[in-house]
């Protein structure tokens, strides 16, 4: 390990050690100043350079009134951002319809439906038509992904030869096509045959995949990366989506809302359909209930085809439904025709058509996650009750885009008996009642109110803020805005051990870095990249209880080491895609290396830094591989950089 890079691992490690310990001490009460950083610590994805003059030239109470009505906050500098990713804006069919499914492929595949004429979209089909083939023929993409990884170890020497000479190919055929004008690259691409087209996206390199997709077009690095997997376009727009509008929304207060909701009603995007019905989830049942009635946001996720998708309401039968009684029926009725032409095809498609009875996961979780909390005084019973008040509500053609309906066959008929009361025999207004009567639960009050105060204030949120948050939430009929406001003007929220308390989570520290240091993103699929390493791929917690929000599930060593890593390219402008530019923090030139450190430190930190940390990264100047013959001269913008490196991956920066 070179000594620089020995040192700054070591500087990781130091930093995991004094992680826990805040660097500040506390005094009676928060400075207007203080007062500023931290409304825009809590209410956003963190300060931009100038926000805290910003604040305060309006008044925090003001600003904080501002952020609690987004509606009235132009956002259309996030739109122009946004527009080059359009799945944002399409509809669930339409993604379907453009960014085919494995059902379509295969349907094009078996001759049931024609290629496109399109020669873009002609060639997306193509290469995924190649690739069914050679997973039939025991080619499959385990060898691409093994060699992607380094794991040759798990690949045959045929595969190995096999990927060597893809490898060989894909770079040849890079440096020609990367040699082109960059409106002439896609259509290089498209003149390959379907099996060179496959080889070339086989063997390239992912680095050199990310600077292709750098070089074209938004619309061309959609077919680019549809060429290797259509459905893929669809969950990195969104994922890109979602960092952009984190970084870069005027609306803060409304995307860190929309990141609450959406953890509380967590869904798994590589769940089957749902790599369609995500980007529609967030966009038209979230985000516009963000800041309203809970109650509204509670009949939006039950009735969202995401949500019935994930925890397998769509699927569920009443056991004395018509369905289920038919069922069988319809079964025997096939098997009579046993000795026509197509009898196994219509004996297939009635067991297809079998009830698989009553599922209770929604219900279970509506319950412990959505509403009353795991000590909200519900049974088992009350769980199946509330299964059966469910069945019905299911999805019209779930993998071709369709959306919410009610099945009366599938419904359980019959009285139900929920948390004490009787639910009677009324069809679809059955949810509707229990939804209504949940949300209105003091227990949900609690329940929700917590989780508000674990987001805001702190891991331990004190009982009586969270008593006087529920009161709100109950007297207002669970308007979420008044809710805040109670949070936002309570003496918890402003009290001084509050201040730069909470640890942030790898999405917060990564946007935050973007913000504090005026990063201009273009391509965010790199900062999404980093998350993965980070242990927090967006929309890919597979358990229903969505991503912590605490501490102890962020903090340990190699996490801040990963975090050092990303601090350190993002500030040396490695970070593919994003534009960093150290004069967007403090264009003044210093004297002396503990003039800059102390600069940066104001600048990113409001001063905010223990002294271990300050010689910590005093020492690391002392560094020639890092300064070099710098030391006077911030022009020479190595150093600079790495100052504000190691500043953005300091355990001050960590919190907010």
């Amino acid at each position: 390990m070179k000594s620089g890079h020995k040192q700054i691992a070591v500087l990781a490690l130091l930093f995991s050690v004094v992680a826990g310990t805040a660097a500040w001490s506390a005094s009676k009460n928060l400075d207007d100043r203080q007062r500023a950083l931290h409304a825009l610590n809590r209410l956003t994805w963190g300060p931009r350079p100038g926000d805290v003059d910003r604040v305060l030239a309006m008044g925090v109470d003001k600003w904080i009134d501002q952020q609690l009505r987004p509606d009235k906050i132009d956002n259309s500098a996030l739109d122009a951002r946004l527009s080059s990713l359009r799945t944002l804006n399409m509809s669930t069919k339409e993604i379907v319809t453009e960014f085919p499914p494995q059902q379509l492929i295969r349907a094009a595949a078996n001759g049931k439906m024609s290629l496109p004429k399109d020669p873009a979209e002609r060639a997306i089909y193509e290469a995924q038509i190649e690739r069914m083939d050679a997973k039939k023929n025991g080619n499959n993409d385990a060898a691409a992904q093994a060699a992607d990884q380094g794991d040759e170890a798990s690949m045959t020497d045929a595969q190995k030869a096999e990927r060597r000479q893809a490898r060989q190919f894909a770079n040849a055929k890079f440096d020609d096509i990367m040699s082109l004008p960059s409106d002439k690259r896609m259509a290089a691409i498209l003149a390959m045959n379907s099996e060179e087209r496959r080889e070339f996206a086989q063997g390239l390199r992912p680095e050199d995949r990310l600077k292709l997709a750098e070089s074209v077009s938004p619309q061309e690095r959609e077919q680019l990366m549809a060429l290797r997997s259509p459905e893929q376009v669809v969950v990195t727009e969104l994922q890109q989506g979602k960092i952009l509008r984190a970084a870069y929304s005027e609306r803060q207060l409304e995307e860190v809302m929309t990141d609450f909701w959406f953890n509380h009603f967590n869904i798994f995007i590589n769940k089957g359909p749902d790599r369609y019905l995500t980007t529609a989830y967030e966009r038209d049942v979230i985000r516009p209930h963000s800041m309203g009635k809970f109650k509204d946001l509670l009949v939006a996720t039950a009735k969202s085809p995401a949500m019935l998708w994930y925890l397998d309401n769509w699927d569920s039968v009443g056991p004395d439904s018509q369905f289920a009684l038919y069922g069988p029926e319809r079964l025997q009725r096939a098997g009579r025709y046993a000795r026509r032409p197509q009898a196994q095809q219509r004996i297939e498609k009635a067991k297809q058509q079998m009830p698989k009875g009553l599922n209770e996961n929604y219900a279970r979780e509506l319950m412990e996650l959505h509403t009353l909390g795991v000590d909200g005084g519900y049974t088992q019973k009350d769980v199946t009750e509330v299964a059966k008040v469910f069945t019905g509500w299911t999805i019209k053609e779930p993998r071709r885009g369709g959306g919410y309906e009610f099945d009366e066959r599938r419904h359980e008929p019959g009285p139900k008996f929920v948390l004490g009361k009787t639910i009677k025999n009324n069809g679809e207004k059955e949810g509707m009642q229990v939804l209504e009567m949940l949300a209105k639960n003091p227990a949900t009050a609690h329940f929700i109110c917590k989780k508000l105060a674990i987001r805001f204030v702190a891991d331990d949120p004190p009982q009586a803020l969270v008593d006087n948050m529920a009161k709100t939430y109950l007297k207002t009929d669970g308007d979420i805005t008044e809710v805040l406001r109670t949070l936002f003007h309570s003496k918890e929220f402003w009290a001084p051990d509050t201040y730069r308390d909470k640890v942030k989570t790898p999405l917060e520290f990564v946007v935050s870095s973007v913000r504090a240091t005026g990063t201009d993103v273009t391509n965010a699929l790199p900062l999404v990249q980093q998350l993965n390493k980070m242990g927090m791929p967006l929309y890919q917690q597979q358990p229903p209880t969505g991503y912590s929000m605490k501490a102890d599930a962020w903090v340990n060593s190699a996490a801040l080491l990963n975090r050092m890593n990303f601090a350190l390219a993002l500030a040396s402008g490695k970070m593919l895609g994003s534009t960093f530019n150290v004069q967007n923090i403090l264009p003044t030139q210093f004297t002396s290396p503990q003039q800059a450190v102390t600069g940066f430190e104001n600048a990113l930190l409001a001063g905010d830094v223990s002294k271990q940390t300050h010689d910590t990264i005093l020492k690391q100047m002392e560094d020639p591989q890092l300064t070099g013959a710098a030391l006077n001269r911030l022009d020479r913008p190595v150093r600079a950089n790495v100052i504000a490196g190691l500043i953005l991956g300091s355990p001050e920066f960590q919190r907010r």
